[in-house]
């Protein structure tokens, strides 16, 4: 198992709240089968980040990829592995 930071910068502020619900419901079922790690907005209000569990790149860039956010086109997305220490 490996962590993926998904950077999810705000792209269309106007339709952002409109999709929070299915954002938020997409990530709690994710999380339920323990593929987020972490989750939250930036404080700025420029976007947010999710940390992703997959056993593989391709994996997390599926996960990612199906947010309602970034199927919508209300957030971009930058994906990549990351080497989490304690």
């Amino acid at each position: 198992m490996a962590y993926f930071a998904a950077v999810l910068d705000m792209l269309d502020e106007s339709r952002n709240l409109t999709l929070r619900p299915q954002h938020l419901e997409y990530l709690a079922a994710l999380s339920e089968q323990g593929k987020v790690h972490l989750k939250g907005p930036f404080k700025d209000g420029s976007g947010g980040m999710v940390i992703y569990k997959a056993d593989s790149l391709e994996e997390a860039q599926q996960l990612a990829e199906n947010d309602p956010y970034v199927v919508e086109g209300v957030r971009s997305l930058h994906l990549r592995e990351w080497d989490i220490k304690y």
